[in-house]
């Protein structure tokens, strides 16, 4: 497939010339187990990378100006899952850059450990992030929280890690969902509320809705 890739504002992240998809750069070629759609130009892989299926995605998609990310940096990833957001950031820092995966569920870290075969720039951990004490000598001090969990406490587990491992200077994406925290709320009330909370530790440099790609969902981005 040909189509002519630009590099978009975001460091490491591409989009059509013409048309609104987004790709990263691949660090493993041939090997895409999330089955994503790719273009190859001048030699060099591209997997898309879809908002429907990433709350990152969804916030560069939704006008984020600045993700933090950047080549060789550490990354600590609350409520890594599958994967398939931590691929792409893999993708995004390089084979000098790090990811720490953690998670509680003993199914997805299986899946990750496969990935993380492949890319040997994330290391699983089966983990709470709840209890960072757990995994305080296990993990470095961090350029990036990444966080994407849906528990009541989420901003609360966000701030305890970034406290501990968040280096000053150092980037926060908070993936909320309103929906995990109260139900009766609407979801801009949570959403102010959380801002609120994390903008008394931290200064928010970007917040996005992620209406239509990722329902109930914002993306709240900070600097320490």
């Amino acid at each position: 497939m040909s189509q002519k890739l630009i590099p978009h504002k975001i460091f490491e992240i591409y989009q059509e010339a013409r048309g609104r998809r987004l790709f990263t750069k691949s660090l493993i070629p041939q090997y895409n187990p999330f089955d994503e759609r790719t273009i190859t130009e001048h030699g060099e892989e591209y997997h898309e990378f879809d908002p429907t299926r990433s709350k990152l995605a969804a916030s560069i998609m939704k006008g984020t100006t600045n993700a933090g990310i950047r080549k060789n940096d550490v990354v600590l990833y609350l409520g890594v899952s599958h994967g398939y957001t931590a691929s792409h950031i893999s993708d995004m820092i390089g084979p000098e850059g790090l990811i720490f995966g953690i998670d509680p569920a003993p199914r997805v870290i299986r899946d990750l450990v496969f990935i993380s075969e492949h890319r040997t720039n994330i290391i699983p951990l089966l983990v709470d992030a709840n209890h960072p004490e757990t995994y305080i000598h296990r993990v470095c001090q961090a350029d990036i929280v990444y966080q994407d969990i849906a528990q009541k406490n989420q901003a609360e587990i966000f701030l305890k890690n970034c406290q501990l491992f968040l280096k000053k200077g150092g980037y926060g994406l908070l993936a909320i969902k309103a929906r995990s925290i109260d139900i009766k709320k609407s979801n801009k009330q949570i959403f102010e509320e959380i801002r609120k909370k994390v903008e008394a530790e931290m200064t928010v440099i970007d917040y996005r809705i992620l209406e239509p790609f990722e329902h109930d969902h914002c993306m709240i981005i900070v600097k320490k």
